[in-house]
């Protein structure tokens, strides 16, 4: 049996806006694909079931979820410290993304892969805890909600908020690898009071970049969601 087939876009450092634009191009096309609107026939499920948006942010951002987690006096605050401000349609309260953090948005059809939204997110989650086990970060673990996501202890490493219409995935994980994680206190990353954030090269004190990251969290990847990957240029 064919594996169902995920575009790989991976766009390098950039403006989160540009991402987020990126996004909503992929959305628009996605959703106009034939078999859009009804269930796909099983040469379309094992054909392309998606794509899978990388980035690393050019710059420091502050996005709030559906939920809020930002008041105008507090968005206007993070501004002046040289931050971006975002509301997003994505689940969730308020988190930063900045350099050093690989985001990850997969944008696929939840019927092609057969999965429903929880497993989806359980997928994303079970991503972030086998790269971490791959780094030799055994306890990485996922914690059910509100602490969605992946931690270590009470030091949550990975962020996840994901947004679904149409059976199309958007949004997804933000996992971070060499953080400034000092942004972070300025806010309470999504609502969690009396917990804090972590990265990988804090946890394994060494420097590890979100390119040395990309690849064994690709094969997490491929693993967790029984697909394959195919690059395509991140212009179109």
């Amino acid at each position: 049996m064919l594996l169902p087939a995920v575009r790989l876009v991976r766009l390098g450092r950039v403006p989160y806006s540009e991402f987020l634009a990126l996004q909503e191009r992929w959305l628009r096309r996605l959703q106009a694909e034939p078999g859009a609107e009804g269930p796909p026939s099983r040469t379309e499920a094992e054909a392309g079931a998606g794509a899978l948006l990388l980035c690393e942010p050019a710059g420091p951002v502050y996005t709030a979820g559906l939920r809020g987690g930002l008041t105008p006096e507090e968005a206007a605050r993070l501004r002046a410290l040289g931050a971006e401000v975002h509301s997003t349609g994505r689940g969730g309260l308020a988190t930063f993304h900045g350099p050093g953090q690989l985001l990850c948005h997969p944008l696929l059809d939840l019927r092609r892969l057969r999965l429903r939204l929880r497993a989806h997110v359980a997928a994303l989650e079970a991503c972030a805890v086998r790269l971490c086990g791959l780094q030799g970060l055994r306890g990485a673990c996922a914690r059910p909600p509100p602490y969605t996501g992946v931690w270590l202890g009470e030091r949550k490493i990975c962020a996840i908020g994901v947004r679904c219409g149409r059976h199309i995935t958007s949004h997804g994980l933000a996992l971070n690898c060499c953080t400034d994680l000092t942004w972070f206190e300025h806010i309470v990353p999504c609502g969690l009071v009396g917990t804090s954030v972590t990265s990988l090269s804090k946890e394994l004190q060494r420097h590890l970049t979100v390119d040395e990251v990309i690849p064994p969290f690709l094969e997490a990847f491929k693993e967790t969601y029984k697909c394959t990957l195919f690059s395509e240029d991140s212009s179109n």
